[in-house]
């Protein structure tokens, strides 16, 4: 493969990856409120949330890949996967790296979860969202795709839905009571309802 060929894998993967990783960011609020989107039942949005994760990540490698091999840019493999080393832009190609590592890192954590304590899986999930601005940033320094034209319009339509996203998984926390309160309300729904079922006493005079 030419040079070129892959100077236009790179860059297409790449702008692919953005709009991929925002979609996963989206289903996975969607996931989390127990939504669903139209024609697919609940599991059919769990099903969805994973399967883009893992295309971004196959995308993801062939992007890497395309910059290690490319002859144009200095990255060695090393590079790729330890920020801020490679002597081609630094601070473009570190901050890449730094959004492979955390996505490599959601994934690989989100194929373990029935391993993985929940509190852990959690946490990490939340590096979610600091890949999507690390991504951002490594798109708009490494190159000018995303700075005009229709690569612009593409970079702030993302931007909408993920700040919405994060405004609405925002709320959702802080509009929940700790867990134990939900737990002491349930249980106490729960006696209620068993008390209203009970039959009642008739006490009769005489």
């Amino acid at each position: 493969m030419s040079d070129e060929a892959l100077w236009y894998l790179n860059r297409a993967t790449g702008i692919v990856l953005l709009v991929l990783m925002t979609g996963a960011i989206v289903l996975g609020v969607v996931v989390r409120r127990r939504g669903r989107l139209p024609g697919l039942p609940r599991f059919g949005v769990a099903g969805l949330h994973r399967n883009v994760a893992l295309l971004s990540v196959v995308l993801l490698v062939a992007h890497v890949l395309s910059a290690v091999v490319d002859s144009y840019v200095e990255i060695g493999l090393v590079d790729a996967v330890v920020p801020f080393l490679s002597g081609y832009r630094p601070l473009a190609a570190g901050l890449g790296t730094l959004a492979l590592d955390l996505i490599v890192l959601v994934v690989v954590t989100s194929l373990l979860r029935g391993r993985l304590p929940l509190g852990l899986l959690r946490w990490v999930h939340r590096l979610s969202w600091i890949m999507w601005p690390v991504a951002l940033g490594h798109g708009i320094s490494a190159g000018s795709d995303l700075a005009s034209g229709w690569g612009l319009v593409l970079v702030l339509a993302c931007a909408v839905a993920t700040v919405v996203t994060a405004a609405v998984a925002y709320l959702d926390r802080h509009s929940l009571p700790p867990s134990g309160e939900r737990a002491a309300a349930a249980l106490a729904a729960t006696s209620t309802a068993l008390g209203a079922g009970r039959p009642v006493a008739i006490h009769r005079n005489g």
